[in-house]
């Protein structure tokens, strides 16, 4: 029995999403927080150091002050030597980090660097560099060159806390950073990291009102063509979108899938009932498009990444069906998960329970495809990657409802003569066409 998400409260829609997934893609935005906090950090410590001396001032406690200024005279040297060296530090070790992930990038696929770019150990860890650096900088030129406890306004003593304090976290986020780009350069990690993101994207639409039927609508009055720079749909803003459509009294159909490529002109939204929205070109922020697929709303791009894994590491160059099986793991986990799941459209409603978006997904049989077309006919001289997708299929058949075991069949009976034609010999055939979880043991 296929399930939706009838028996639970669709979730709707947040109008900072697109926002905050656009955020987690640009690299710049923590560095940039970093330097920020870096500067109201040394505004706020210098203030302090201000107040603590002008409070001992007034007790008359001059011998406190002296005692103070010793302390940041020993730790000066350490902020200076700080100052002079962090960014040499975060050059040399982000530019061998991006040698060594691109290395990797080149054995699985291209698309590691993503999981680089979006990490957040990679990104905390040069936000607290940079904010170190510049935090060593600032304290440094806070410095009066008065010694005497009796006038001396400011002794930088917080300042040189804070800033020990600051090297330290640094030192734990640098052991954190190596082993996270360490793990990044591993296929069984970055095939882990596709999988996991891969489910958490199935976990945010379980909670929409998905549908396997198509939404009945009012008759089609027009179109709404797409008028921005050409680039793959990652995403919409399905907030601004069912605002659109309320106002004008109409339903809006998604015309591409989260994932195709679209150029100026494409139609992206069907109108259908009431008026064709104006305003096209605030409306053109709705669409978030880019040069490369993301997982925020695309439901199939994890198989897509196993896919790639598995077809580099069956190509001649590298011939390691291992990986491929490691890749075949977890797609067999992703299908698993999606066997009993609705699949066909997503039904977004306003506040008022009226359907205002119609958005497409990928059908059971597409996702089957994506997951296991490539590396069938890629591997079928493999013994060990065909018997795990024979294990796979007899597995998902066990998992799928009668209606969607059509497309495990039709894989199942293409396996069979791929094997007929690539393997001559009866006894070599039968061994390969066994089901096997690991492949070969």
């Amino acid at each position: 029995m296929v399930t939706g998400s009838g028996s639970r409260r669709a979730r709707r829609p947040r109008p900072l999403s697109p926002l905050r997934e656009r955020l987690r893609d640009a690299f710049w935005f923590a560095p940039v927080t970093g330097l920020l906090g870096a500067v109201a950090l040394a505004a706020l410590t210098s203030s302090a150091d201000e107040f603590l001396v002008s409070r001992l001032r007034e007790a008359g406690d001059t011998a406190a002050i002296e005692d103070l200024i010793n302390v940041a005279d020993d730790a000066r040297a350490l902020l200076d030597t700080v100052g002079s060296s962090m960014l040499t530090f975060i050059g040399v070790v982000f530019s061998i980090s991006l040698v060594a992930v691109q290395m990797a990038s080149s054995q699985f696929t291209p698309r590691v660097l993503r999981l680089y770019v979006r990490g957040r150990i990679v990104k905390s860890t040069f936000a607290v560099f940079l904010a170190t650096f510049v935090f060593a900088l600032l304290a440094q030129s806070g410095r009066q060159g008065d010694q005497d406890p009796r006038t001396v306004r400011s002794v930088p003593v917080i300042s040189s806390l804070v800033g020990i304090c600051l090297v330290m976290i640094s030192l734990l986020l640098f052991i954190a950073y190596v082993h996270t780009t360490l793990r990044l350069m591993r296929v069984t990690y970055v095939i882990d990291r596709v999988a996991r993101e891969s489910m958490a994207v199935l976990d945010r639409h379980a909670r929409l009102a998905v549908s396997e039927e198509h939404a009945a609508l009012p008759p089609e009055t027009g179109h709404i063509t797409y008028e921005g720079r050409a680039g793959v749909l990652r995403g919409v803003d399905v907030a601004l979108l069912t605002r659109f459509a309320r106002r004008y009294g109409t339903v809006l159909r998604l015309e591409p899938r989260i994932g195709d490529f679209i150029v100026p002109g494409t139609p992206v939204c069907s109108v259908h009932g009431g008026e064709v929205p104006t305003g096209r070109r605030r409306l053109r922020f709705a669409f978030q498009v880019g040069p490369e697929r993301t997982f925020h709303q695309d439901l199939g791009f994890g198989l897509r990444q196993l896919s790639d894994i598995a077809l580099r590491a069956l190509s001649p160059a590298v011939n390691d069906p291992t990986t491929a099986v490691q890749a075949l793991d977890r797609i067999h986990q992703i299908l698993a998960a999606l066997a009993g799941r609705a699949l066909g459209e997503v039904h977004h409603r306003d506040a008022g329970g009226e359907l205002r978006l119609v958005q497409p997904l990928p059908r059971w049989p597409d996702l089957v495809d994506l997951g296991l077309v490539e590396i069938r006919r890629v591997g079928v001289a493999a013994p060990q990657v065909t018997r795990r997708i024979v294990a796979a299929l007899d597995d998902l058949m066990l998992l799928t409802p009668e209606p969607r075991r059509e497309p495990l069949l039709r894989q199942r009976e293409l396996l069979e003569r791929g094997l007929e034609l690539a393997v001559h010999d009866p006894a070599e055939r039968e061994f390969s066409g066994r089901p096997d979880r690991q492949g070969i043991g």
